[in-house]
């Protein structure tokens, strides 16, 4: 992704900003995998409660460092060739909320946006500069290094992402973690997050990923 089309989707001002970065693929594996499949509506994201979630932090960083700060949320996500009309209503609905999506082809297994998320993050970085950066993913080998840099340049660093997931972000002094499930409405009904890690003392049954059916396929 190109600076000048960075610099193109949201009008930078002068004014820093916090920025919000969604790796859509990544999120959308990290949830399928706690769900052992694909999210009913009970378990897709509620964006407009994210939304929310990061125009609060970025009026308590604004306060604290006693400065404006403008929000600015982007959802990166790779478009599988024939599937545009699936995805459509999730783009336009991502758009009226009030997110930028930068949308890739899939057209190999190279094709992701882990470049393209890496390059907006440095432009932003730079121009109009960040007061803090909010990393959506559970992608350690992309973020670790550049987030670490910008948190020892004082920009307030925070990944979501699924704490089953996200152990390089969970012990990182230099870093905040938060669960996108602790984020308030963001699922309408609790994930089923039953792991071999946090068992209840009665135990639990763990479902199938796949039917026993699929062995024929």
């Amino acid at each position: 992704m190109s600076p000048e089309f960075s610099e193109s989707i949201s009008g930078v001002s002068g004014t820093p900003r916090v920025l919000l970065v969604w790796d859509a693929p990544n999120m959308d594996m990290g949830l399928g995998g706690i769900l052992g499949g694909r999210p009913t509506a009970a378990h897709r994201p509620r964006f407009d409660a994210l939304g929310r979630w990061i125009l609060k932090r970025t009026a308590t960083l604004g306060a604290t460092l006693r400065t404006e700060v403008e929000p600015e949320a982007t959802v990166f996500t790779n478009i599988v060739p024939g599937s545009a009309e699936v995805v459509r209503p999730w783009v336009e609905a991502l758009r009226n909320v009030g997110y930028s999506v930068f949308a890739k082809p899939k057209l190999t297994d190279d094709s992701d946006v882990d470049s393209d998320m890496l390059d907006h993050i440095q432009v932003r970085r730079h121009t109009p500069g960040l007061a803090g950066v909010i990393v959506a993913s559970a992608d350690g080998q992309a973020f670790r290094e550049p987030l670490l840099e910008l948190a020892a340049e004082g920009v307030q660093v925070v990944v979501i992402g699924f704490r089953e997931h996200a152990s390089w972000a969970l012990t990182c002094d230099d870093i905040e973690f938060v669960d996108l499930e602790d984020i308030p409405g963001v699922f309408r009904e609790p994930l089923p997050r039953i792991s071999l890690d946090s068992l209840p003392d009665e135990g639990a049954w763990l479902t199938p990923f796949r039917p026993l059916s699929a062995l024929l396929k």
